[in-house]
């Protein structure tokens, strides 16, 4: 049999703007996807998903999901029907929207399956495998997630040909809350709706696309420098520009208000936005519990984990 694990992640700083190019910057998180792969008894492949979920979540991808684990086996080389498996999903990153679950599955998958084969795959590998899997799911994704799913800790990504994969030190992992709205969010329609704006309305848009550019460097010496009442602020600033081209919502807004409210260093939303989730920069854990169970008392699924955890 063979095993396989992705990691979980978080975008601190400008998902959207790294479709164009402009600089981001993921962490994993210390929650991960494991994947087993066995011979099966039958035809094709067979996939047991056991991971916990957003409720409809796992129903709602299902058809991108089946398309994903398809390009998994394509890129590897696995025909399915010579040679039938049975993939299983569990571990404890909940399958939802904005914390790189998708990459996570297509990460642990595809080293399941180069285990289960012998195929003794390097994690640059994975990472392109992996990749391929994405694009069911999200069209043309950034690459982003599934570099953090892949190689853990804090990365800076810029895409391009090829992506600029560098690693950020921290000091010390931090503490953070991710809150989830329960909204299942459709990441290609909303990025579709980003692209469709920007052509509409190009020099309102080319500024707010500077400002994030700018605003990446800034964040990336204060992770370096662990200043983070700055990373904070410019957690706040990020939010700012996500707002302005429309991919928040009201669920995303009020939980980023309310862990403000209760002392969080800064909040803005994470991944594809219009749903999914929420993520509160808390040090220590008096504030990241603080934080989690105010979001908690109002009724939303707060997770409590970690930033710069290395793989």
């Amino acid at each position: 049999m063979g095993e396989g694990i992705g990691f979980g992640k978080v975008i601190l700083f400008n998902e959207h703007f790294v479709v164009y190019g402009i600089p981001s910057i993921v962490s994993a998180i210390a929650k991960t996807t494991t994947a087993t792969v066995e011979p099966f008894e039958g035809k094709g492949f067979y996939l047991e998903d056991l991971r916990p979920a957003t409720p409809g979540y796992k129903e709602d991808k299902v058809e991108q999901q089946r398309g994903s684990v398809d390009r998994i086996l394509k890129a590897v080389g696995i025909n399915p029907s010579r040679n039938p498996i049975n993939i299983t999903l569990k571990g404890d990153l909940v399958a939802a929207s904005g914390i790189g679950a998708s990459a996570a599955s297509c990460v642990a998958i595809a080293r399941a399956v180069s285990a289960e084969f012998g195929l003794d795959l390097s994690d640059e590998r994975i990472n392109e495998i992996a990749y391929e899997g994405e694009r069911a799911y999200h069209g043309t994704p950034s690459g982003v997630d599934n570099t953090a799913a892949t190689y853990g800790g804090l990365i800076w990504f810029v895409r391009n040909k090829p992506n600029v994969i560098e690693r950020i030190e921290v000091k010390e992992p931090i503490e953070i809350v991710m809150g989830n709205t329960g909204k299942v969010a459709d990441t290609v329609a909303v990025v579709d709706g980003v692209r469709e704006r920007k052509e509409k309305h190009p020099e309102k848009y080319d500024k707010i696309f500077r400002d994030a550019e700018e605003l990446a460097y800034s964040a990336r010496k204060a992770l370096e420098n662990f200043e983070l009442k700055k990373v904070g602020k410019l957690m706040d600033d990020n939010h700012k520009l996500l707002q302005k081209i429309e991919v928040s919502c009201k669920e995303l807004d009020f939980l980023v208000e309310l862990a403000r409210d209760h002392g969080a260093f800064g909040a803005k939303l994470t991944g594809g936005g219009c749903g999914g989730s929420m993520v509160a920069l808390t040090p220590g854990k008096d504030l990241q519990e603080k934080v989690a169970k105010a979001i908690g008392r109002e009724g939303f699924e707060a997770l409590r984990t970690k930033v710069g955890v290395k793989a």
